[in-house]
């Protein structure tokens, strides 16, 4: 299974999350490939089989700037991903509220709108909870490897 990873941060968390997710994912047997900087042509060109976003959120729940012009970009060209199996690991800070990992979930909206399937409920990773969030992801990381090593993937 080749898994496509595109990431956006603030400050660098949600890279080194991905970056600790691209590891711990080719040491479980997949191929890898990081989309850097991300963009629809690269993604397409990279061929991938199943995708992984891993974001912050920023401002008001905004996407990233290092992100944003993907994101666009994907609403934009708007290329269907019928049937690609992704997750999304969002990070935020629960002190905001009602936009808490918004830019994931946004991200999370977009993938099914371009009949991506999510086969893993989003992870949301929250700053005011923990300072090891590329560690904290290990369990999430473990389904998703486990879910894209089987042949019929399953829906949540």
């Amino acid at each position: 299974m080749h898994l496509g990873i595109v990431s956006g941060s603030v400050f660098g968390t949600a890279d080194l999350v991905a970056d600790e997710a691209a590891d711990y994912c080719t040491n479980a047997g997949l191929q890898v490939t990081r989309i850097s900087p991300p963009s629809v042509s690269r993604l397409l060109e990279a061929d991938v089989q199943s995708l992984l976003i891993c974001c912050s959120t920023t401002g008001m729940g905004e996407v990233p700037d290092s992100l944003l012009p993907f994101y666009v970009e994907m609403q934009d060209r708007f290329p269907l991903l019928t049937d690609i199996p992704f997750g999304v690991i969002a990070l935020g800070d629960s002190a905001y509220g009602d936009t808490f990992c918004q830019a994931g979930e946004q991200f999370r909206e977009l993938l099914q709108d371009l009949q991506a399937r999510e086969i893993l409920p989003m992870l949301q990773l929250d700053a005011s909870e923990t300072v090891t969030p590329e560690t904290d992801a290990q369990p999430w990381l473990n389904k998703l490897v486990s879910l894209l090593g089987k042949a019929d993937i399953p829906t949540h």
